[in-house]
């Protein structure tokens, strides 16, 4: 247990960890399963503070994202959610693996970081946007809602 920046915490091909005593730790990438970002480790489980209840969707997610599926080395199913932005590609470059929020987001765990290494294959099984909000269609004003724009025009106007 420890603690990350939210980015940038892989340095040659080692994740830069501090312990809970205040030392950096340097562990070889190839060696971590995966990263759970926690809102506390002052849990009832001390133990393991990571531990889901849920690994993998029951349905459609409801936030915006790229549904993702990642099996890992050892046949572990783990999906979450990535945002839609470029961070996708630049977690592939910067931290080799990918950051996403998982399934049970009411859970301690609040973020993963899944390294390339440990994934035995990865797919996107969805783009998940929010439906298109109905626009407010306003109707043309009423003829007597709007002035004559050709009052001023004489008879002789061709406009006329």
């Amino acid at each position: 247990m420890g603690y990350l920046p939210t980015g940038g915490f892989v340095r040659a091909d080692t994740l830069e960890l501090l312990d809970l005593g205040g030392r950096v730790v340097h562990i070889p990438l190839n060696e971590v399963k995966m990263v759970s970002f926690v809102r506390d480790f002052n849990t009832a489980d001390g133990v393991n503070p990571e531990r889901f209840a849920r690994k993998t969707f029951p349905a459609r997610p409801r936030a915006e994202g790229l549904w993702i599926r990642c099996v890992l080395q050892d046949d572990e199913v783990l999906e979450g959610l990535a945002p839609l932005d470029l961070s996708l590609a630049e977690g592939f470059t910067e931290d080799k693996g990918i950051q996403m929020a998982p399934p049970d987001v009411r859970g301690n765990v609040l973020r993963l970081f899944v390294p390339s290494a440990a994934m035995k294959s990865m797919e996107i099984l969805a783009v998940v946007t929010t439906p298109s909000r109905k626009k407010t269609v306003t109707l043309a004003a009423t003829a007597d809602d709007q002035p004559d724009l050709f009052a001023d025009l004489g008879p002789d106007s061709p406009l006329h």
